[in-house]
């Protein structure tokens, strides 16, 4: 085959001088094979089968430029895993990473042994003071203690006052007959409108409270005298005489529970005697008779 005239559908090579000096070994091979119609002025054209076949027979072949890189071929599959290495040093440490979440909180523990009482620490300020506490039992009585000392004399407080009273003659100038009242006629010193009378014999009492009652009359017979409230006999109040020409005096305190009560001095019922009040006793001049009421609570 013509190494000259056949340039289509070979392979061509376009050498340098230092390829060219490289060639002129290779051609003294190419000669062994038999050929020597190869040679032109420029340019090297050499049949590669042919030349790959001459040297390798005589293991001289000349080595060509290397070639582009061709594609990259399909991945092949996986290999099996190889046997695991030695394990290798341990690195250093790595920097401390940032702190993570605070986790939930774990189950109390048990209870752990009593600790040594510890030394008593200094009394601290007075805290301030509590609440009274609700009322207790009322105690037992104790036993009475001995008496002290007289104090000295209260003022008695007077609420109310009136001085009533009868001059004989000219006043009860007829008897006073069984349940009949003494009249007090005439009025003396009084504190107001709280102790007034109602009539002759009647006189009223306009608050609720106590009052102390003192009355006299100068009569001719033994009889009796007693107060009477709204109309009843006041049975503790009875005083009286029994012979002579003397007064009767009573006192008494007497307690109202309601206003406006009516307070008289009766001849009380049942007394056998009507009583006859005693003008000028003593002398010649008309003798009082006196009903004096003090409301002292």
């Amino acid at each position: 085959m013509s190494r000259t005239g056949t340039k289509s559908n070979k392979n061509r090579y376009r050498t340098d001088e230092k390829q060219r000096k490289e060639a002129d070994k290779s051609f003294a091979y190419w000669n062994l094979c038999g050929k020597d119609d190869y040679f032109t002025d420029d340019l090297w054209d050499i049949d590669c089968e042919d030349y790959f076949d001459c040297c390798k027979k005589h293991h001289k072949c000349p080595k060509g430029a290397t070639g582009p890189t061709g594609p990259t071929g399909p991945e092949g599959p996986t290999g099996e895993a190889g046997p695991t290495g030695p394990t290798g040093p341990t690195g250093e440490a790595g920097a401390t990473g940032a702190t993570g979440p605070t986790g939930e909180a774990g189950a109390t523990g048990p209870t752990g042994p009593t600790g040594e009482a510890g030394a008593t620490g200094a009394t601290g300020a007075t805290g301030p003071t509590g609440e009274a506490g609700a009322t207790g039992a009322t105690g037992a009585t104790g036993a009475t203690g001995p008496t002290g000392p007289t104090g000295p004399t209260g003022e008695v407080e007077i609420e109310n006052f009136a001085d009533f009273y009868a001059l004989m003659p000219p006043d009860n100038t007829a008897t006073v007959a069984p349940g009949a009242d003494v009249e007090f006629p005439q009025d003396g010193p009084t504190s107001g409108t709280g102790i007034a009378r109602t009539g002759p014999s009647t006189f009223n009492l306009a608050e609720i409270g106590t009052y102390q009652v003192l009355f006299q009359v100068s009569v001719d017979e033994a009889g009796q005298l007693i107060l009477t409230l709204d109309g009843a006999d006041l049975d503790y109040t009875v005083v009286g005489r029994a012979t002579g020409t003397s007064q009767i005096i009573g006192m008494a305190l007497v307690e109202t529970i309601a206003e406006d009560s009516i307070l008289t001095v009766r001849n009380p019922a049942g007394n056998a005697a009507a009583l006859t009040i005693t003008p000028l006793a003593g002398g010649t001049r008309p003798v009082s008779a006196h009903l004096v009421i003090i409301q002292i609570a």
